[in-house]
């Protein structure tokens, strides 16, 4: 006996027709929905840093990119408690919970990109000629080296 595979289907009929998706992508929906509400009583630049994560028993459970919009919220904790349970959708709520947790992206950092001209790393060269102390003297050298290897190598692939 040879498998058939069943005919393909759109992903939206799919999503539809399966109990387990179907009950996904609802849950997806409300969740979007609180997301709207929520940010329609947040200041604007509040928005991109606090998401629904849960809505359960009258707990209303926002994560928030960094410790520093989470002390913001909270101070506002008060007024947006209100303004929501204001709102049909958030009738029973009771408490807001904050959690803090940093976007799975890490940010990226800037990369030390200054470079040593040839003329600097011989004015370090010459400073350094004129330094007793030997831990400074290297330190000094190897600046000044560091500048000469960086450029040969960018010579090299270039």
């Amino acid at each position: 006996m040879a498998y058939k595979p069943s005919p393909a289907q759109p992903p939206s009929a799919l999503l539809r027709q399966v109990r387990p998706l179907r009950l996904l992508l609802n849950q997806a929906e409300r969740l979007e929905h609180l997301q709207r509400l929520l940010e329609s009583q947040l200041q604007p630049a509040a928005r991109e840093h606090c998401h629904v994560a849960s809505w359960r028993d009258g707990t209303l459970l926002l994560v928030v990119t960094d410790g520093h919009w989470a002390t913001r919220l909270r101070y506002q904790q008060k007024r947006l408690l209100a303004a929501l349970q204001a709102m049909e959708a958030f009738g029973n709520l009771r408490r807001i919970l904050f959690k803090v947790q940093p976007p799975l992206v890490p940010a990226k950092r800037g990369l030390n990109t200054t470079e040593l001209s040839a003329n600097a790393a011989q004015s370090i060269r010459g400073s350094a000629e004129g330094i007793t102390d030997e831990k400074l003297r290297a330190a000094l050298e190897r600046l000044a080296n560091n500048a000469s290897r960086k450029k040969s190598l960018q010579n090299k692939t270039s």
